[in-house]
């Protein structure tokens, strides 16, 4: 098989035909697992599963798109470098509209497709709303009140800090700098 073809193939699953739609509310479930974050490069996210429910809204002028994600994301835990899983969840909207793209600019939440197109490609949209729902601190859930980091790992960074306060108070200032800190304590 053609690598082009691999790679053309697997964005299929994550389309909307909507051309031959009768308007109204129609659904759809897209399941999202590792396969799925091994062709994004930016290597925010590279294991999960989520689930994405679509309700997708046509109207003869745009279509309305109601995603909820939920699911949980293989993250690093900021304190001590182990993974964990990270439940997320997010709901959000999105306008599809006709036209060409470089003539309009109306915000994050439209997506323009040239009138003659019959489908909708996803998966760049969902690799997208799935990072935004991870939270900026990746630690580990603390659900039953206890921290549930990797113990020896948070001993060793300890133990490190420890080292390097002891041999920033051993070092010699230089006098031009002990000046300038008593300057700095005067104020």
């Amino acid at each position: 098989m053609h690598p082009l073809f691999r790679i053309v193939s697997w964005k299929t699953k994550y389309n909307i035909e909507f051309k031959g739609l009768k308007e109204g509310l129609h659904e759809y479930e897209f399941e999202i697992n590792k396969k799925f974050f091994e062709h994004f490069n930016e290597g925010l996210v590279e294991n999960g599963e989520v689930t994405v429910i679509v309700k997708l809204e046509k109207r003869s002028a745009f279509l309305k798109l109601h995603l909820g994600i939920s699911g949980w994301l293989e993250l690093t835990c900021d304190r001590c470098l182990d993974n964990y899983p990270q439940d997320i969840e997010l709901e959000t909207e999105l306008f599809v509209k006709y036209g060409e793209e470089t003539e309009f600019e109306e915000g994050d939440n439209v997506i323009w497709v040239l009138p003659e197109e019959h489908y909708l490609n996803l998966a760049q949209v969902f690799y997208e709303y799935i990072a935004l729902s991870i939270p900026l601190r990746h630690v580990h859930p603390n659900e039953t009140g206890e921290n549930s980091c990797n113990e020896e790992m948070l001993d060793r960074l300890e133990n490190i800090t420890y080292a390097e306060d002891e041999e920033e108070t051993e070092e010699e200032i230089d006098p031009r700098w002990a000046a300038l800190k008593s300057l700095k304590n005067n104020n």
